[in-house]
């Protein structure tokens, strides 16, 4: 077996990570093993141990790697939008969006991860409050610029959060609400909330 790890260790990890959601996705945290990570990898488990000491520390790398990829959207969405609430509903849709695009790792991040225990949930509260976090940062903005009036941001992105967290679970879950549905109507409820009326819809 061919195992190029030592002489590039960034393309080994992506392709064990990959092989991880694969496998994780088809067969859940609990009955996957780490042979066959090995063998759809195409590495040992000498590389795979070099990169992570075990199957839970691989499978929260997985959540980071999700967890990344939906702020980098997020993000690069926004970036060309002047402060205000425009940030903030292009935030939520891309957010909502990326959940709609990758179903498999979310599934993953929101299902399968339940069973992990403290760990997961360590690493769910962490993921939870750097969005919550991200999202107050574009309220705080907006607030700053008078497109709405003065509220307790914290609270605001923390319930904007589990308000976003409860629809795309059940739509892990059953399929439904599909995300184009869940953006349509959930993001204009939540920029009411505080206040603001979207005046290009």
């Amino acid at each position: 077996m061919n195992d190029t790890s030592t002489k590039d260790p960034e393309s080994t990890k992506t392709r064990i990570l990959d092989a991880a959601l694969n496998i994780f996705s088809h067969k859940g945290y609990h009955d996957t093993r780490l042979d066959e990570i090995v063998e759809e990898s195409k590495t040992s488990k000498g590389s795979i141990y070099f990169h992570f000491p075990n199957k839970e520390r691989l499978f929260l790398a997985l959540v980071d790697q999700f967890a990344d990829l939906l702020e980098r959207r997020v993000v690069d969405a926004i970036e060309p939008l002047p402060k205000g609430m425009g940030r903030v509903k292009l935030a939520l849709q891309t957010c909502l969006e990326t959940f709609g695009r990758y179903r498999r790792p979310a599934k993953i991040l929101l299902v399968q991860a339940v069973g992990l225990g403290t760990v997961f949930e360590e690493k769910r509260n962490e993921i939870n409050d750097r969005f919550a976090r991200l999202i107050e940062r574009y309220l705080i903005e907006a607030i700053e610029i008078g497109d709405i009036e003065p509220v307790d941001t914290e609270v605001v992105s923390h319930a904007w959060m589990g308000a976003i967290y409860a629809l795309v679970i059940r739509w892990v879950y059953t399929g439904e609400p599909e995300p184009p549905r869940i953006i349509d109507t959930l993001v204009p409820v939540l920029l009411q909330s505080v206040g603001y009326t979207d005046q290009s819809d």
